[in-house]
């Protein structure tokens, strides 16, 4: 039987439920005590006394690999899509086999995204807040048939989000570099990033983290953009310049913004986006529904195990 550390929030959230699964294929999970991540020193005192490690969004940097690999770790599952906080090449020089699971909740972050956009279309959260708190706001909100939305990566969640975007009625500009053509939408409209960001009206990051695009929101697109957009993020925090967005909402060149990732989480609590409440935030929680963490976990039980 092999230990493995499992440090994925949403699969520790249902834990119970992959414990008898991973024994049946040689696999005895533990879990460990973690909010969103482990920092390094803490994976380095953790990781070297299992077999397997389950990762979540840790650093999972040469160092942890390095430290682990003295100790008995020998394989790792990256749980989920984005592999930003992986460093696959320290993997493939200390003999680690590692993957990911890709394909695996398009859909359901497409539909928070989709409900980001409607959320900020309408203020309903702003509502919502002011209703509890005894108030009775009725912002005039803008409708969604014939706005213009930007969708940045036409991977598993762009394409998902394109489809409900466009059922809303909306007028989808895509961009994506690596995915050439209408990507099976018929008259979809493509673009090169930032090209025709100054007819958007709204702005949602579905893509992949990597060195190209950091930042790739920033003060001089934001300049760009038609004043009052709108923009959403469901996929990583540093694809915006965070500094910059809060700029632009103070100046109100961004009406609003829905972000369920952040350049730094959990949300620091002197960051100013907390004293903005036309904004919608989550905590990096977009794929995190029971079918999807139980597909996901399955998963990556499966090729872990797969290992040995």
């Amino acid at each position: 039987m092999k230990d493995v550390l499992v440090t994925c929030p949403p699969m520790l959230g249902q834990f119970g439920l992959f414990v008898d699964y991973a024994a049946e294929r040689g696999l005895k999970l533990h879990s460990a005590e973690v909010t969103q991540i482990l920092s390094e020193d803490e994976l380095c005192n953790l990781l070297p006394q299992y077999d397997g490690w389950i990762i979540g969004d840790d650093p999972a940097t040469r160092r942890v690999f390095e430290t682990a690999r003295g100790g008995r770790l020998t394989a790792a599952v990256k749980w989920g899509i984005g592999v930003d906080n992986v460093d696959f090449a320290a993997c493939k020089e200390l003999g680690i086999p590692i993957i990911n699971t890709p394909m695996m909740f398009g859909a359901e972050v497409a539909d928070v995204a989709t409900g980001f956009v409607i959320g900020l279309a309408r203020e309903l959260f702003l509502i919502d807040r002011g209703v509890r708190s005894g108030d009775w706001p009725k912002p005039a909100g803008i409708s969604l048939t014939g706005k213009r939305v930007g969708v940045i990566g036409l991977g598993d969640i762009g394409r998902n989000t394109v489809a409900r975007l466009r059922a809303l009625g909306m007028e989808v500009v895509a961009y994506d570099p690596g995915v050439e053509g209408d990507a099976g939408f018929e008259g979809l409209k493509r673009a090169a990033w930032p090209e025709a960001v100054e007819g958007l009206d709204f702005l949602v990051f579905t893509c992949a983290l990597n060195k190209h695009n950091f930042h790739m929101l920033d003060a001089d697109v934001l300049a760009k953009c038609k004043p009052g957009i709108r923009v959403v993020n469901v996929a990583r925090g540093p694809l915006i310049d965070e500094q910059a967005l809060i700029a632009a909402l103070q100046s109100g060149q961004v009406h609003s913004a829905a972000l369920d990732v952040f350049e730094v989480e959990p949300l620091p609590a002197d960051s100013p986006l907390r004293g903005m409440e036309r904004c919608i935030f989550g905590s990096h929680n977009g794929s995190n529904t029971v079918d999807a963490v139980i597909r996901a976990s399955h998963e990556a039980i499966e090729r872990l195990a797969g290992f040995y």
